[in-house]
């Protein structure tokens, strides 16, 4: 399997030994960041120079308490830093001046700008998103007091180098896949995320694990995950892919999540690929009403409007949180331990499906992966860039059938989660008939239909509107 491993990926594979080594554990880097240093210091056979690595991170890595430092060097040692984070960029409309916010570090739009001339060499790359990763010069400009308008002294950017090493061959990871069997498939999916499959005793736990990825490559996939303590969500959602967001728990606000209208800034949802917000039990809002009616315009619609600023954005909502023991069942009420705004049915409807997430195992060291394994930030670069691929859904579209009458946010719900499946799990579809009917079945369409199955289930506790017959769980098959 390995050798079949480095075969079909050669420079996509890194050695990760997360179960013996607690190395990268302690420098606190997110997956996508570990692996792509892991890649950058590692020999053909895994090993890699400790002292090395720790200067790298050291360097180019900084903790955000180190920020203050890093400014001294700039304003008063005239230093060039360089940095690799995320940058986010901003032109005011009223001046033409371009700034920047370094998001990890707390700096904000204010205290930055970017000259003319080096944003004319770089723009293309920091237009390409909201925010890009990438190797980032700061530098210093002055103040000067002798010109009207005066000039205040700023942080700059003078250089800026994209973060990805690697063009990803979409076209290749598809045909690729043909190489590997079903189950080959879900441990190379599985090792890519950081977790080991032998440790899973059944298929049915690693594919439980895996429906964690859905959002990270169908657009506006929302989804509710409730699950015992220690089974990892937070890991997922917040640590692996750099496209997407995990919030704490604690208080949210239209401004945080939306569109901030004092800083004219667009909150988490625009420019990211899902917002995942965990410990939703604890959650508060400052104005109920408010978020409730922006937060079902936007799972609907993927818009919003916020003080005359038109919002738009393919971002899921995911929610994430842990319930007592004894109500995790899909027959009793769950929703019961949620705040009131993910208690009422108008905003449910829009979840399209809902995780057991006591169907995962609790995490333990046997489950940590230790051997070769795919770059978990080339992965998640190619289930970001499959978020554009319609061919999916259409070929979902053709050949799922639904009985007659069927309620239209069922029907959506069903096929995008079996569209996220089929991309997951079979990217090597091309056309319907490439598809294997009983597998798509098996798969994709059922898991699909049973997710949703448990959002009904709980829409009917909640409310005796979804009990109508207008409103009933339709019947989904596979045309052959």
């Amino acid at each position: 399997m390995e050798d079949k491993l480095h075969e079909c990926f050669e420079d996509m594979v890194v050695y990760k030994d997360l179960k013996k080594s607690n190395f990268f554990s302690s420098l606190e880097l997110p997956s996508f960041l570990r692996d792509w240093v892991l890649k950058r210091f590692e020999d053909d056979n895994g090993d890699y120079d400790i002292e090395a690595v720790t200067d790298f991170v050291k360097t180019y890595l900084p903790k955000k308490e180190e920020w203050l430092s890093i400014k001294n060097r700039i304003t008063y040692e005239n230093e060039r830093v360089k940095i690799l984070t995320k940058i986010s960029v901003d032109i005011d409309i009223k001046t033409g001046e371009i700034s920047f916010s370094l998001p990890d570090f707390g700096v904000a739009n204010k205290e930055t700008i970017i000259e003319p001339a080096v944003w004319e060499q770089y723009k293309d790359e920091l237009t390409k998103s909201q925010e890009t990763w990438g190797v980032i010069e700061l530098g210093y400009r002055l103040p000067d007091d002798t010109v009207k308008p005066k000039i205040t002294g700023k942080i700059k950017m003078t250089g800026f180098t994209n973060f990805c090493p690697y063009v990803a061959d979409l076209d290749y990871y598809k045909d690729v896949r043909s190489e590997f069997t079903t189950a080959e498939w879900i441990d190379i999916l599985l090792g890519a995320i950081d977790y080991n499959a032998a440790g899973y005793n059944t298929e049915d736990e690693k594919l439980a694990m895996l429906t964690r990825l859905l959002p990270f490559l169908e657009k506006r996939l929302n989804l509710l995950e409730l699950a015992p303590k220690g089974t990892g969500k937070s890991y997922v959602f917040g640590n692996l892919s750099k496209y997407g967001t995990l919030t704490d728990g604690g208080k949210i606000t239209r401004a945080k999540m939306f569109y901030d209208t004092s800083r004219h800034t667009p909150g988490f949802v625009v420019g990211t690929d899902y917002v995942a917000i965990d410990e939703v039990k604890l959650v508060t809002f400052n104005d109920v009403n408010e978020m409730r009616s922006i937060m079902q315009g936007y799972m609907e619609r993927g818009r919003f409007n916020i003080g005359g600023y038109e919002g738009e954005s393919s971002a899921g909502i995911v929610l994430l949180g842990n319930i007592a023991i004894d109500n995790m069942d899909e027959y009793k009420s769950m929703f019961s331990e949620l705040p009131s705004l993910f208690q009422e049915s108008a905003l449910v409807d829009r979840i399209h499906g809902f995780i057991k997430g006591w169907d995962i195992p609790k995490m333990s060291d046997n489950l940590k992966v230790s051997g070769w394994a795919l770059n978990t930030e080339y992965f998640c670069t190619v289930l970001h860039m499959l978020r554009d691929d319609a061919s999916y859904r259409a070929i979902v579209d053709e050949i799922v059938e639904v009985s007659g009458n069927a309620y239209v946010r069922h029907t959506e719900a069903v096929k995008r989660i079996a569209t996220a499946y089929l991309k997951l799990l079979f990217p090597n579809v091309r056309s319907v008939d490439d598809v294997d009917r009983r597998i798509f079945n098996h798969y994709c369409l059922r898991p699909a239909v049973n997710m949703r199955k448990i959002i009904w289930k709980q829409l009917s506790i909640l409310d005796s509107e979804y009990k109508d017959d207008d409103k009933q769980m339709p019947t989904f098959s596979v045309k052959d």
